[in-house]
């Protein structure tokens, strides 16, 4: 195992970059061109060091990074029975915006809180007086457990996933007719389209992942904000369906929680080592970065992150 370093970083950015050739850019995204096809950035924050390399001061939207911690807010505001009586915790074998799954398998619910179906139905489980409130919340608790105070939404992003969220939509009321969503469905998908607009650069994104490695404790205060049953919900879904239909394949080749979005975004939560933050615009048909997958993939098998890697006692 080779000992972490920004030269380390560097050189394994620098091996990744060319599978960024094999995607695109999103455009519906503002500000994103074919121009950003070729940025790559990561941050490594370890709790007392981080390490970074590439691109990692360019701010992107979460995306759909936001939805593991929609899912945190949601635990812990009704707990998990009541989480998963609205949403399921399965994989599901489709696009991440499938609204054939909601109705070919004739279920009432969303398959996992990972797909925008399930994130639209925990968004309408953050506690608040209204929209304002609950995204106030959020925005806060995203500010303490990065330690950035300066996180803002962007009006021009989350305008465009009002003009583009049609299908969103579709998900949202169709849910409303089968009793999966709690409240007004324009209500759950106004702070849904908010949550996806938070800028963020790598370092906040590896603050979140740090933050479930972590125990889910504040990093100023040291403080638990998030208990220890609802962290392993949150990152064993994760796991199993972070990655969208592409999860088994991560987890085993890279072996710990990961969650990706189409700005090309990725966290990376090694458990009880480091949080990762990727930025790498360019994604494949899955809804992943494709040199950000790769850089992964490199960093699981440089640093021997996989969690699931063979002990003395299997040789």
């Amino acid at each position: 195992m080779k000992q972490l370093s920004n030269q380390l970083l560097e050189e394994l950015v620098e091996d990744s970059l060319p599978y960024a050739s094999e995607g695109e850019v999103r455009p519906v995204i503002p500000f994103y061109d074919a121009t950003k096809k070729d940025i790559l950035g990561v941050t490594i924050w370890t709790g007392e060091e981080s390490f970074h390399a590439g691109d990692q001061n360019m701010y992107v939207p979460m995306q759909s990074t936001a939805k593991i911690v929609t899912l945190m807010l949601a635990l812990n505001d009704f707990g998990k029975d009541r989480v998963f009586e609205m949403v399921g915790m399965e994989p599901m074998g489709d696009f991440f915006n499938s609204i054939s799954q909601l109705e070919k398998h004739n279920i009432d619910k969303p398959f996992n809180p990972m797909v925008n179906a399930g994130a639209i139905a925990t968004s309408a489980l953050i506690k608040g007086g209204n929209v304002e409130e609950r995204f106030e919340r959020y925005m806060q608790f995203m500010k303490r457990i990065t330690g950035n105070p300066d996180l803002e939404m962007s009006e021009d992003v989350y305008k465009a996933e009002q003009a583009n969220g049609a299908r969103n939509r579709s998900l949202a009321y169709f849910m409303q007719s089968t009793g999966a969503m709690i409240m007004d469905p324009e209500e759950a998908l106004d702070l849904y389209f908010r949550t996806n607009a938070v800028m963020m650069c790598t370092d906040d994104f590896a603050r979140v992942g740090y933050f479930l490695a972590n125990g889910g404790r504040e990093p100023e205060t040291n403080k638990r904000l998030i208990p220890p049953d609802h962290l392993r919900t949150v990152k064993s879904i994760m796991l199993t369906s972070g990655m969208y239909n592409s999860s088994g394949q991560f987890a085993v080749e890279a072996g710990f929680p990961l969650k990706s979005g189409v700005s090309g975004t990725i966290i990376g939560a090694v458990p009880g080592r480091m949080g990762i933050g990727i930025v790498a615009p360019a994604i494949d048909n899955k809804g992943n970065s494709t040199a950000g997958g790769a850089l992964v993939k490199s960093l699981s098998e440089t640093l021997n992150l996989n969690m699931f890697g063979v002990t003395d006692s299997e040789l």
